[in-house]
C-alpha cells in the first residue's frame, strides 16, 4: 500500500524550500550561475577470470553466460573484454554489467588506459576523480565522463597507491594485456560488494557478487577483503593481497580529540554534499530514525543552497523520501513526521508478515548470507528498493554506518569504559562489509538502485572515530550524554535553524528490523517454528558443522541458503563468508562480556529489544 502526498502539500514543500536557507538571500537567485555537470557513476556488475586454461572463444561464452548471474545490477548495457596471456599459454576475461546512471549513450565499460593496454572494469563512484585528473603527468583528454576512468590512468602513473588515493566506494580489477599483471581493489570499508575465488584450472576470479562463482565451480569463494588490493605480477600463479588502508584509529591510543560539535556537523554536511555528485533521479531512504533521518534534512538544505547558488530550477522540487514498516509501525509514523518537517516528497510503503516471508527465499538469494538480522532488516528494504527503481529512481542515499562508529547500539549501554567502546566500534567497522554495507549494497542492486552511504566517509569515519571515545559513553540521568550517540544529536541540535523535530532528534535507537514493526520479527520466529521441526534441530550440527544454528530461524535461512549456494564436491567454503557468533542486539561476540545475563544463550537475539534499556525490551 502506497501513501503519496496531496498535491498542494507538494507545492507548499516547494516554496518551503525556497525560503527555508537562513542566511541566504533570494536575491542570489536572480543572477544564477551553472551548476557543475556531474561525472557518470560506475554502479554495475563486474566479472573477472584471470589466467584461465579455456580458449578465448571458450573463455568468452563461459564469461558471458555467468555475467547473467549479476545483470540485475546493471541492467542497462553489458561489455566484455577477452585477451591471451604474453605467452598465449592462459587467457583472462573482464565483464561488466552498467547501471546507467548518466549519459546511456557512452561512457560503457571495461574502459582503457590511452594506449588501451590495460583494461579496467569497475562498481564505484569516485568523488575526489576531478582532483586525481589535475594530478596526472599526462595530459591525454579522457575517453568519456565517467568518473571511474580515472582509476586506469592513475594506474598507469601511481602504479598500487592508486586505490589509496581514491576517495569514494569501489570495487575494481585492472588487466595488462602486455605484462600480464592483474591489480584489484576495494574500498577501506567495503561498501560495496567483492568476492575472489579459485577456479579448477587454478585461474582467479573476481565477481560483485558470489554466484559466478559458485556457478562457475569456483573451488573456493571467499570475499575480498576491504581495504585491500591484490597484486599478481604476469607469470605469477598466485597474487598477494596488500593492506592500504590502515588508519590510526585502529588503536585506541589514536583517539583522543576532543568533541567539537561543529566539526562533526560540517564534517558530515559535505559527505552528504560530494554524493549528490550525480544528474539523476534521486531520493532517500528515511525511517524516522536519527540516522537517515539527517541524511534527509542535510540533503534538504544542501538542494535550497544549490539552487539559490546556481539557479538549477530541478533543485526547487523537493527531495523523494522512502519508508517502509507494517501497518502502524514506528518507522511509518515517525518518517512522516519529519518529512512534514523539512519538506520531502514523502512515500510510505505498508507490507505484511506475510508478504515478508514470501520474499525470504529471494532476499537470501541476492544478499548471500544466512545472517539472521541482516536478513530480518534486508526483507524490508528489498521489497522497499523495488518499489523505488519502479518510479524511475535510480540512485537513494541511506545512514548506515552511524551505529558503528558512534556507539548507537543499544547494547553499548553496557560499555564499561572508554577503551573498550572503541575497540568494540573498530570490530563493528571491520564487520560492517559482512552486515549492513552488504544489505544496503546487495538489497538495493538486486533492483539496479545505488546506494550511498554518507556516515562511512573517509572524511566522516576519522572524526568519529578519533573522537574521545568517552563521548560516546552514554551517562543516563546526566545534563548530557544521557542518550546513545549524543553527540552526533548534539551536533545537529540548533534550535535556531532546527534540522529535525526535537523528538526524533532524541528518538531512541530502534534497529530497523524493529522499528518496521515489533511483529514482523515475531512473525518470522512463528513461522519458522512450522516449518523446522524439533528432528531438523537435532541434525543441524551434522548439516551444518560450521555455524551451527542454534534456532529454528537461522536454521530456516541457513536452509534456504544451500539450497541456492550448494558446496561443490570441493567444498567451495562458501558458507565461511558469513560470519557467526553470539549476539545481542547485533554486538559483537566479545562485547557478550559486557553483561553477565548475556552469556545465557536464550537471551541471545539480535533484536534490541533484547537489551533492558529498551524502551520495549523482552529482556
Amino acid at each position: 500500500e502506497q501513501h503519496p502526498p496531496p498535491p498542494m502539500r507538494r507545492h507548499v514543500a516547494s516554496l518551503l524550500l525556497l525560503h527555508g536557507v537562513a542566511g541566504l538571500s533570494l536575491r542570489h537567485a536572480a543572477a544564477p550561475r551553472t551548476a557543475p555537470r556531474a561525472a557518470a557513476p560506475s554502479m554495475c556488475g563486474i566479472l573477472a577470470v584471470v589466467n584461465s586454461k579455456l580458449s578465448p572463444e571458450a573463455l568468452r561464452l563461459q564469461t558471458l553466460t555467468l555475467q547473467r548471474l549479476v545483470r540485475h545490477r546493471g541492467p542497462d548495457g553489458s561489455g566484455i573484454h577477452v585477451v591471451e596471456t604474453p605467452t598465449g599459454a592462459r587467457c583472462s576475461s573482464v565483464a561488466h554489467e552498467r547501471l546507467a546512471i548518466v549519459d546511456p549513450l557512452s561512457g560503457n565499460q571495461p574502459l582503457f588506459s590511452h594506449d588501451r593496454s590495460r583494461s579496467l572494469t569497475v562498481n564505484g563512484e569516485i568523488y575526489n576523480h576531478k582532483q586525481l585528473r589535475a594530478e596526472l603527468k599526462d595530459p591525454t583528454a579522457f575517453r568519456t565522463e565517467s568518473d571511474c576512468e580515472v582509476i586506469v590512468h592513475g594506474y598507469d602513473e601511481f602504479g598500487v597507491d592508486i586505490a589509496s588515493k581514491l576517495d569514494g566506494d569501489f570495487a575494481f580489477v585492472i588487466l595488462d594485456d602486455q605484462t600480464g599483471d592483474v591489480y584489484a581493489a576495494r574500498d577501506p570499508v567495503g561498501v560495496n560488494s567483492l568476492y575472489m575465488g579459485t577456479g579448477l584450472d587454478g585461474s582467479t576470479w573476481f565477481s560483485s557478487e558470489a554466484k559466478p562463482l559458485v556457478t562457475g565451480g569456483c573451488i573456493d569463494v571467499r570475499i575480498f577483503p576491504p581495504g585491500h588490493y591484490y597484486l599478481a605480477r604476469g607469470g605469477e600463479e598466485e597474487g598477494r593481497l596488500v593492506p592500504y588502508y590502515a588508519p590510526s584509529w585502529h588503536s585506541a591510543s589514536a583517539a583522543t580529540q576532543p568533541l567539537n560539535l561543529e566539526k562533526l556537523r560540517t564534517t558530515f554536511t559535505a559527505a552528504v554534499e560530494k554524493r549528490l555528485m550525480a544528474d539523476v533521479p534521486y531520493g532517500v531512504l528515511l525511517s524516522g530514525g536519527l540516522d537517515s533521518s539527517l541524511v534527509a534534512s542535510v540533503i534538504a538544505r544542501l538542494k535550497r543552497k544549490r539552487f539559490l547558488e546556481h539557479g538549477k530550477v530541478d533543485d526547487l522540487q523537493p527531495v523523494k523520501s522512502f519508508s517502509i514498516g507494517l501497518d502502524g509501525s514506528p518507522d511509518l509514523a515517525n518518517a512522516q513526521k519529519v518529512a512534514e518537517f523539512i519538506g520531502t516528497e514523502h512515500y510510505g510503503f505498508t507490507f505484511t508478515v506475510q508478504e515478508g516471508i514470501d520474499a525470504i527465499s529471494d532476499v537470501i538469494y541476492h544478499l548471500e548470507t544466512y545472517d539472521v538480522t541482516t536478513i530480518r532488516a534486508g526483507t524490508p528494504m528489498f521489497l522497499l528498493a523495488r518499489k523505488i527503481k519502479a518510479m524511475g529512481i535510480k540512485m537513494v542515499m541511506s545512514g548506515e554506518g552511524a551505529d558503528e562508529t558512534l556507539a548507537g547500539y543499544l547494547y553499548f549501554h553496557k560499555a564499561p569504559n572508554g577503551t573498550e567502546l572503541h575497540e568494540e566500534c573498530v570490530r563493528k567497522v571491520a564487520a560492517l562489509n559482512q552486515f549492513d554495507c552488504l544489505r544496503a549494497n546487495k538489497a538495493t542492486m538486486a533492483h539496479g538502485l545505488e546506494v550511498r552511504v554518507p556516515f562511512l566517509d573517509r572524511g566522516m569515519l576519522d572524526a568519529t572515530m578519533t573522537l574521545d571515545p568517552d563521548f560516546k559513553l552514554t551517562r543516563k540521568g546526566e545534563k548530557t550524554q544521557f542518550l546513545e550517540k549524543w553527540a552526533l544529536r548534539e551536533a545537529f541540535n540548533v534550535p535556531t535553524e532546527p534540522f529535525l523535530p526535537h523528538e526524533v532528534l532524541f528518538r531512541q535507537k530502534e534497529q530497523f528490523s524493529d522499528g518496521v514493526g515489533y511483529s514482523w520479527i515475531d512473525g518470522l520466529k512463528e513461522h519458522a517454528g512450522k516449518v523446522i521441526s524439533d528432528e531438523d534441530m537435532a541434525t543441524a550440527p551434522i548439516r551444518f558443522p560450521y555455524n551451527t544454528p542454534g534456532t529454528k530461524e537461522a536454521a530456516y535461512f541457513r536452509t534456504i541458503f544451500h539450497s541456492h549456494f550448494p558446496n561443490n564436491n570441493y567444498g567451495n567454503g562458501i558458507e565461511a563468508t558469513v560470519p557467526g557468533g553470539p549476539s545481542v542486539a547485533c554486538s559483537t561476540a566479545k562485547a557478550i562480556e559486557w553483561d553477565e545475563a548475556w552469556s545465557d544463550p536464550t537471551k541471545q537475539d539480535q533484536s534490541g529489544r533484547f537489551v533492558d534499556t529498551h524502551d520495549a525490551a523482552v529482556a
